[in-house]
């Protein structure tokens, strides 16, 4: 664990079997990577069936997750989107419900859900969105208090084709700070943050605008790309490496994000976790990625975080 405020140097798990069954040897091999926090995908696990705890899943994953000596993590479903229409919300709220008590059982901290997303329109539109989720996201917040979690909201981008709207990572920090919500953090994707500056023409903000939101920051989701448009037909996914499209996931170090320029200019809330989302496909440079981000991790600032009583 690293001992400058923070928390911890984890990874995303994969699964494996669809009924769980060697889930457990999947996170046996994390471990031996030896980090401090492990993240599970429970949003690819079958463990909520319209919106209920399929419990017998459930005892499955918690099999595979007993015992250990880690932190853990969540990664909720991905489609829970408070920037939708209204009469959606109910549906997104029993995802997200039943989603948090999984988290809870596991014993996380951390659960990690999207940003919302929203059709490109007129700016009226934009900010009525903005407004659905600020109000949801203050209800969320509540929610996970409930169950000790908290609430990791995450940078995005949009599509590639132009007609979707994402947050930037200043826009989200305000939206944030605006809730004011202390079970309402943010997870800071880098790559993500990458794709969406680039798209807009504004990559020569990028280390600004993570700067912005840092203090929000609790979570971390560490994987290097090259901010590019995927906007070429590939054939294969090495095509796509090769031309450096898209989000790639790559190991941290492979891409051209700013990592040292990040450090330097970013202070993130004590208790911060770096969590590497790796595509299976480079699990072969594992062990590198886990190097490198415990090298970042051991150059970054924190400042301890006030939560209110």
């Amino acid at each position: 664990m690293v001992s400058n405020g923070v928390r911890g140097i984890g990874i995303s798990a994969h699964k494996r079997a669809h009924d769980l069954s060697d889930f457990g040897a999947e996170l046996d091999m994390i471990e031996t990577l030896g980090v401090d926090s492990i993240e599970i995908p429970t949003f690819d696990l079958d463990l909520v069936v319209g919106g209920k705890i399929r419990r017998p899943q459930l005892e499955a994953l918690l099999r595979a997750c007993r015992g250990r000596d880690v932190l853990y993590s969540v990664h909720g479903p991905l489609a829970i989107n408070f920037m939708d229409e209204a009469w959606r919300h109910q549906r997104h709220f029993e995802v997200l419900k039943a989603s948090l008590e999984v988290a809870a059982e596991v014993g996380a901290q951390h659960y990690v859900m999207h940003s919302g997303l929203a059709p490109r329109q007129q700016a009226g539109g934009i900010e009525a969105a903005y407004d659905r989720q600020r109000e949801a996201l203050s209800r969320a917040g509540d929610m996970a208090r409930q169950h000790g979690l908290i609430l990791c909201v995450e940078t995005l981008f949009a599509d590639f084709k132009g007609d979707g709207y994402a947050s930037s990572p200043k826009r989200l920090a305000q939206e944030l700070a605006m809730i004011g919500h202390d079970n309402v953090m943010a997870t800071l994707d880098f790559s993500h943050s990458y794709l969406k500056l680039d798209f807009d023409g504004t990559r020569e903000a990028f280390v600004a605008e993570i700067a912005a939101i840092a203090p929000h920051a609790v979570h971390l989701h560490m994987h290097d790309s090259f901010g590019r448009q995927d906007d070429i037909w590939m054939y294969t996914e090495g095509e796509r490496l090769a031309y450096g499209h898209g989000d790639l996931h790559l190991p941290v170090g492979w891409g051209d994000i700013p990592w040292q320029a990040l450090m330097s200019e970013c202070t993130f809330p004590s208790g911060v976790v770096f969590n590497i989302e790796l595509n299976q496909r480079y699990w072969y440079a594992a062990e590198e990625c886990v190097a490198a981000t415990k090298a970042l991790a051991g150059t970054a600032r924190t400042v301890s975080r006030e939560i209110a009583a």
